[in-house]
């Protein structure tokens, strides 16, 4: 059994995959097969079931059958009804207010949903594309952190050189061992977390288990933000699709409230029938027999007293569209507060950002006049390679500055409803 259970796991290994991917590809694909979005079009698609089975009474519905049966006495069925070797009927609904209210609501529900499907496609695109961006950023800071164990590896070898020749202290030699062992943890823990969020964002995409999606190394600008932030509450509220599922169930709400103020209104329904007699049935009780029989008319209902629960479903129906409006003026006020937030951060990583470049920059040019000393002969090797360590740390506080800047602008177009127009 345990050798079966190990070839298993050894299979499933065997088929994962690590695939290569862009922003855009991984936008695309999170959009086709995420599970979210799948189980959210799942649930239109039940929706607007849904609609055929509200119209359902409307339909006509054609039934055939037979009431042939031994009689004994008058030529009766169960029912009451003649006798007949072969009968047909049908019925439809012709007016029916209530029911109709039921189409329309129908109808809302299926838009609800709908919406409910492109908000869940921004939200995994929102998901998916920060996903990416940490596994982007887990791939440079881990070719960052190899460089810098590296370069703290040269620097121990020089020290315990220098050690040998009596020119270093052996404690200055145990620092540097030191620092290669830190620089080793820190490239084992960026493995893991690039591990991570790769197999994290195959997961999101829908992949098999055990599947990674990896960062393409390519040059990408940051995304575009609108330069109005006015202009961009506006546009937001006016496209929440929030605030549209709000509306959509206060419709929902409305409609089926009419719906139960019109069951005090008649019902008409189509109905027809036709049956075929047998003539033994009848020749010892009439002197004529006539073997077919039809109808055709309507069937009118009128409701007299409808009892006291459809005014108490409609207390409830305004009582939640009261709770509706309540909840629309709240997501317009979180709406409004959460892109003046989304503004302002993406304003402060900016300027992060531009410090960490300019920080870098002076690393870097420490690193060129160190590296001219050293080839005077005026400055150590161990010092040149601290040095080199040292604008390796710049770099990754740069590369995390430019991460948190690109996702605070992804949190703007979020925020405002524009991200999948701008990844697509």
């Amino acid at each position: 059994m345990r050798v079966l259970v190990f070839l298993m796991i050894c299979a499933l290994g065997a088929r994962a995959e690590t695939r290569t991917m862009t922003l855009k590809q991984v936008v695309d694909v999170a959009l086709e097969q995420n599970p979210d979005v799948m189980l959210s079009r799942l649930d239109a698609h039940k929706a607007r079931s849904a609609i055929n089975i509200a119209r359902d009474p409307f339909s006509p519905k054609v039934f055939a059958g037979s009431g042939a049966a031994y009689t004994t006495g008058y030529p009766a069925n169960i029912e009451g009804e003649a006798p007949s070797i072969f009968q047909v009927r049908t019925q439809m609904a012709i007016f029916d207010r209530p029911q109709s209210y039921l189409v329309a609501q129908a109808h809302e529900n299926l838009r609800g949903a709908e919406i409910d499907t492109a908000k869940q496609q921004d939200e995994v695109a929102y998901r998916v594309a920060s996903m990416y961006l940490d596994a982007e950023q887990a791939a440079r800071n881990l070719e960052v952190a190899q460089r810098q164990a590296e370069n703290f590896a040269r620097v121990l070898a020089i020290m315990k050189t220098r050690q040998q020749e009596g020119h270093e202290l052996p404690i200055e030699v145990d620092r540097a061992a030191v620092a290669v062992s830190r620089a080793k943890l820190a490239v084992a823990t960026l493995e893991d977390n690039l591990a991570n969020a790769e197999s994290s964002l195959a997961i999101l995409l829908g992949m098999a288990p055990g599947d990674r999606v990896r960062a393409a190394q390519e040059q990408r600008a940051a995304p575009e933000i609108p330069a109005s932030e006015e202009q961009s509450i506006a546009a937001a509220i006016e496209s929440s699709k929030d605030i549209q599922r709000l509306e959509s169930s206060m419709q929902s709400k409305l409609l089926d409230s009419k719906s139960y103020k019109a069951q005090r209104l008649p019902k008409v329904d189509l109905v027809a029938q036709d049956e075929v007699f047998a003539k033994y049935y009848y020749q010892n009780y009439y002197t004529t027999f006539q073997r077919n029989s039809a109808q055709f008319g309507a069937s009118i209902e009128v409701p007299l007293w409808i009892g006291k629960s459809a005014r108490a479903y409609i207390s409830e129906d305004e009582a939640d569209i009261a709770k509706l409006r309540i909840e629309i003026a709240r997501t317009r006020s979180q709406i409004t507060d959460n892109i003046r937030r989304a503004f302002r951060a993406a304003k402060h990583a900016q300027m992060a950002r531009e410090l960490a470049r300019d920080d870098l920059a002076l690393a870097r040019e420490q690193v060129s006049v160190d590296l001219a000393q050293n080839e005077e002969g005026r400055l150590p090797m161990a010092t040149l390679e601290q040095a080199r360590a040292a604008e390796d740390e710049k770099w990754i506080a740069y590369y995390n500055a430019q991460h948190e800047e690109e996702r605070s602008r992804l949190d703007v177009l979020h925020q405002t409803g524009t991200l999948v127009a701008a990844l697509k």
